[in-house]
This record gives C-alpha cells, sequence and structure tokens, in this order.
C-alpha cells in the first residue's frame, strides 16, 4: 500500500546503536504476562502542527497512550511499511483507539511534508485521524523534537532522508515506557504492551 501521486526514495536507516541517547535506557525487551513494562523516564514535551492545520502538543494527550515515531512521506520502503504495521495494531483496538491510545508520526522532512500533503498521506494508508495525528513544524523544531527523542536524521541533496528508526510508547501519565527500535517488531507484541499500559490505572 502506498500514498498515491508521491515521489518515494529507498529511506536509508542509521545504525540505531549509534544514537540512543543515555536517557532512553535500554530499548524494548519484551514484555510479560506478569512485569509491568519499566519506566524509562518522561516523555519529552512538543507543540507541532497537525495535518488539518491545528496544533498539536504533547500535552493535549495526556490521560491517553502516546505512540510516537518519525517518518517522511517520500520514503519508498521503511517508514510506509512501518506505518503498514501501526495500521494493522489501529484496527485490532477498536473503539480504544483515539480513546485510550493515540498515534503520532512526526515528519523528518517538514520542507516538503506540509500539512496538506500529510494528511493525503494519511488517508491514503489508512490512518483514522480520530486517534492519528501527522504533524509537522519549523526544520528547527523538528530537529529538537527528533533529537529528544533519540532520533538522528540528516536530509540528503537528492531529497533523501537517512535515519534511525524508534518508535516510542508513553503511558498516561506521559512517561516513555518501551522504545522499539527498526522494523523488527511483531504488532501482536506491540499490541500487547499498549493493552497492557490500558489495563493500568488511569490518573485522576
Amino acid at each position: 500500500m502506498g500514498a498515491a501521486g508521491l515521489d518515494r526514495r529507498p529511506c536509508i536507516l542509521l545504525l540505531a546503536s549509534a544514537i540512543l541517547m543515555p536517557r532512553a535506557g535500554s530499548a524494548h525487551a519484551g514484555a510479560t504476562d506478569v512485569e509491568p513494562l519499566p519506566v524509562i523516564g518522561p516523555a519529552p514535551a512538543f507543540v507541532l502542527t497537525r495535518e488539518t492545520g491545528a496544533p498539536l502538543a504533547l500535552r493535549d494527550l495526556d490521560g491517553k497512550i502516546a505512540v510516537i515515531t518519525f517518518i517522511y512521506t517520500s520514503c519508498a520502503d521503511i517508514c510506509p511499511l512501518l506505518t503498514q504495521k501501526l495500521v494493522t495494531v489501529q484496527d485490532r483496538l477498536g473503539p480504544a483507539f483515539g480513546r485510550d491510545v493515540f498515534f503520532v508520526s512526526i515528519t523528518l522532512d517538514p520542507d516538503v511534508d506540509l500539512p496538506d500533503v500529510l494528511a493525503r498521506y494519511g488517508s491514503d494508508m489508512g490512518c483514522d485521524p480520530g486517534g492519528w495525528a501527522y504533524l509537522t513544524g519549523t526544520a528547527d523544531a523538528i530537529a529538537a523534537v527528533a533529537r529528544a527523542y533519540g532520533v538522528v536524521f540528516e536530509k540528503r541533496r537528492d531529497g533523501e532522508v537517512t535515519h534511525n528508526l524508534l518508535t516510542s510508547i508513553s503511558d498516561r501519565h506521559g512517561r516513555i515506557r518501551v522504545q522499539y527500535m527498526g522494523m523488527a517488531f511483531d504488532p501482536d507484541e506491540f499490541e500487547h504492551d499498549l493493552r497492557t499500559l490500558m489495563a493500568e490505572a488511569v490518573p485522576p
């Protein structure tokens, strides 16, 4: 599945081992039925612009589990594959999607990925805007948010963006609980982690 009319380029991933920040602790090691997911640290705050043109801040998602990832719409392979995996989880969550769990995809190519481009991409990929926001902003704002979440990227002269792939899940209290590196994660395990966090106490 792909976004219609978009110029797709191969996506080159940087080695995750070279960029994990001390704040991030460890990446996902596998949740179990008896052990809660560890608390890695507070999710870095941001205020960016949605595909609708409206602002969205991380604090707007207080009380929800947030899945935060970084993509760009002209990526030919890795980004759409990641998005397809997340769409699978979106569909499995049913009414919990948007109510309890919210997905956030932040572009790494803000010069190209204007709100209307992101809106078309999300629609073409089957993303439900009731629980999924595509965000853009100034180049400086995007760079700061990416760095805060442990994502390193560089836009090359040919328009290709090289980056590592790191997907973070924060709980209802705004704490990062797990990070998935790369594309190898199992959607079943991902959904299990989300439901584990959904079962935890809701903040007052």
